[in-house]
């Protein structure tokens, strides 16, 4: 037996018998729903922009800046940007923004995943341009982590976003941009 079979082993015999705690549901997985998702997702310091399917387009043109980068799928034109065609680390390195799509919003987190379907592009078209703007559609926004784990593909590589890239030294000083993009626009498509 492996040392991490042991582990589940124990883990299994000293949780046997023991029932799952209960959660707290949110009021509503409606708009009250989207509303938080949007209060979240700004507390984290991004730019949360609620548009319509048609406005879309014209908000993603304000939103990015510089050189950008799409993935295979976007749902929406953007002028002049470059198709990801397995771009190398040093060609994303010059790039300025990433538009993608989400695969799922969680309301009461904040939190956006990506599973890196058609639209959202592959793990390092996300996390090395400066700027990450991402479509969210009312409709992906559900209520807590659980409801989201029920829609994911658990073989796929997931990543999750909660607000711009940030850490903090030892002194509380925070730093951002780090480990991805400085900046996260989200556009937050209701119809």
């Amino acid at each position: 037996m492996s040392a991490r079979e042991e582990i589940l082993r124990r883990v299994r015999e000293a949780t046997a018998g023991v029932e799952a705690p209960t959660r707290p549901a949110l009021a509503d997985s409606g708009p009250v729903s989207v509303d938080l998702f949007a209060d979240r997702v700004a507390d984290y310091r991004a730019v949360v922009e609620r548009c319509t399917t048609d406005q879309l387009p014209e908000r993603v043109a304000a939103a990015v800046e510089g050189r950008v980068v799409v993935p295979a799928g976007l749902g929406v034109e953007v002028a002049d940007a470059i198709d990801d065609d397995q771009l190398t680390a040093a060609e994303l390195d010059r790039i300025d923004t990433v538009v993608t799509e989400a695969r799922v919003g969680i309301a009461e987190t904040g939190t956006i995943v990506l599973d890196h379907g058609p639209g959202q592009g592959r793990r390092a078209l996300t996390l090395v341009p400066d700027r990450h703007v991402c479509i969210v559609r009312a409709d992906q926004v559900v209520a807590d982590v659980q409801d989201a784990l029920a829609l994911l593909d658990h073989a796929r590589p997931l990543t999750w976003i909660s607000g711009p890239s940030a850490t903090s030294d030892i002194e509380l000083d925070r730093v951002e941009g780090v480990h991805g993009p400085r900046n996260l626009h989200v556009l937050l498509v209701e119809d």
